[in-house]
């Protein structure tokens, strides 16, 4: 691919909302069981639940519905400081200012407890805050599997709240009276949400399965892109949700991992009076398998390549300042393996760009004075040179687009946009069978691919199967003859004729028969069978006589 091919119309001045539906906030102290209760009732694991205290940090939302009735779930981080931890910490700071934020948009508010600890301190501190938000709350006191465990519910009066409900997140007990009476808090609105199964009748192994599956079909309706925003730890994939959405949506500190479970952050872009809605997924850095130190980084990058899995475009950053690393071209990789649709980002540009102008004068002199450098070639000094380096590097995503930003400046991030809608319009083409037919057809006789054994390819008929990503199946003669470069090579032909920057083209070859047997003699072969054995025997012996 042409790195110059892909090109901006100029600026388009657009306008971004966050999205905001009926706001459910689940809150508590760390490690009573939040994220457990939030897969549970969104019918699908989505926050990593695991028994260390402190594994969610940023707000983790999902979209869901209860007897008709859709609103936004959100996760939070536990709320007060663990012992080690010091109150000066950056993320800690930080999670306690996303739980203000969820508290503050929220409907009504679920405080979680746990009844096999029984009231600590902590508990009273988060009453006491909520008491001031004077939001709706209700008490999930949660772990109550035993009718034993139901004795100790009565404890948690001592917080305040008249409304307590004995839960188990696990099991998925009590979740029918928990629901019921969060959603009497929830204004009605118009339109519907996501469909998710009744929390009570999902399996504990497998929750939400069909959930998914109409969560999946609702987004395709409704035209909702998603896209995966990954990269190494500390490339700026959150700063970059941030700097898109105006706002402090996720956490960004220089710590690296600070990032834990994949965030779905809704928002939608107007474009000159075009409203195009989105969901930007931020997920956890991926490191190197043998660099994971513990379990919960594990279901982090685990976490990742599921966001790459469901995305219809993914959103490849890269670090200006560190180059591209062998690390990034693994998730290059997992993003052409999963046949994604790509855009492929330089992040902290602004680290170089006053260098960059720099080298572009001195060489646009060296240039009129046509002067060189004895044993060098001309240096790179312009965004397109750099782009083309970039797909060099990248050779197997060689289709996907370079765009060059700042996440701190907000250098470029409209063209990003610009980048999603283009990718995005690519993605919906359907190309008419007979000029895909007369396209393929002339890239066939100009070249034929190699056969040891002297064979030639003779090309019959195509057709597209799938917009996305963009799949096309292939009838000829010999499909061994089909090697990668000549994939390679037709796939590069395509791209002339049609464009599809920034998509992964899937073709599929298809033998034609080698021998078909003639109608007439399958039907006489069947009458024959269809005959009963002595009857058969009957007639040989009148022959003979």
């Amino acid at each position: 691919m042409d790195a110059g091919r892909f090109s901006f119309s100029g600026s388009v001045k657009s306008f971004i909302l966050c999205i905001v539906s009926n706001l459910i906030a689940i809150v508590g102290r760390p490690n009573v069981g939040k994220s457990a209760l939030f897969n549970r009732i969104a019918g699908k694991r989505i926050a990593i639940v695991h028994d260390q205290p402190g594994v969610t940090r940023d707000r983790v939302t999902a979209e869901a519905e209860w007897d008709g009735k859709p609103f936004t779930l959100v996760d939070t981080g536990g709320i007060g400081l663990l012992r080690g931890e010091k109150a000066g910490d950056v993320i800690v700071q930080a999670a306690l200012e996303q739980v203000e934020l969820a508290i503050e948009a929220s409907s009504v508010i679920i405080l979680v407890v746990n009844v096999q600890e029984g009231i600590v301190p902590l508990d009273k501190e988060v009453a006491a805050k909520l008491h001031r938000s004077r939001k709706p709350v209700l008490v999930a006191v949660n772990k109550v599997d035993t009718e034993r465990m139901e004795k100790g519910v009565a404890e948690f009066s001592e917080l305040g709240f008249d409304a307590m409900f004995p839960v188990s997140a696990i099991h998925g007990e009590g979740m029918r009276n928990l629901m019921d009476a969060a959603v009497k808090f929830l204004p009605e609105v118009s339109g519907s949400g996501f469909q998710v199964e009744d929390p009570e009748t999902l399996d504990g192994d497998e929750p939400g399965a069909q959930a998914n599956r109409e969560a999946k079909d609702k987004h395709e309706e409704n035209g909702v892109l998603k896209l995966a925003i990954v990269g190494r730890p500390n490339v700026g994939k959150s700063s970059i949700i941030n700097a898109l959405t105006k706002s402090s949506r996720v956490i960004v500190s220089p710590i690296p991992g600070t990032t834990r479970d994949s965030i779905d952050v809704p928002f939608e872009v107007v474009t000159d009076g075009v409203r195009q809605q989105y969901v930007l997924i931020d997920t956890a850095g991926m490191r190197k398998t043998r660099r994971i130190d513990d379990s919960i980084e594990f279901f982090s990058v685990q976490r990742s390549e599921d966001s790459i899995a469901r995305s219809d475009i993914v959103v490849l950053v890269l670090d200006a300042e560190a180059g591209i690393t062998e690390q990034d071209k693994k998730i290059a990789d997992s993003i052409v393996e999963n046949r994604k649709a790509c855009i492929v980002v330089i992040n902290k540009w602004d680290l170089f760009d006053e260098q960059v102008r720099q080298a572009r004068e001195e060489e646009i002199v060296r240039r009129e004075k046509k002067q060189r450098r004895e044993g060098q070639g001309k240096e790179m000094s312009t965004l397109m040179e750099f782009g083309a380096w970039v797909q060099k590097k990248l050779f197997f995503l060689d289709y996907a687009p370079v765009i060059f930003t700042s996440a701190k400046s907000g250098f470029h991030l409209e063209r990003l946009l610009e980048a999603v809608r283009y990718v995005a319009s690519q993605l919906q083409q359907k190309i008419p069978t007979s000029i895909l037919n007369r396209t393929l057809q002339d890239a066939v006789e100009r070249r034929q691919p190699i056969s040891a054994a002297g064979h030639r390819l003779k090309f019959f008929y195509a057709t597209q199967v799938r917009r996305a990503p963009p799949t096309f199946l292939l009838f000829v003669n010999r499909d061994e003859l089909f090697s990668e470069q000549y994939k390679k090579y037709l796939a590069g032909e395509l791209r002339k004729a049609f464009g599809y920057e920034g998509c992964p083209i899937v073709l599929a070859p298809k033998a034609r028969p080698k021998t078909i047997e003639p109608m007439r003699g399958r039907r006489s072969h069947a009458r024959a069978e269809e005959r009963p054995p002595f009857k058969r025997h009957k007639l040989s012996r009148k022959k003979k006589r």
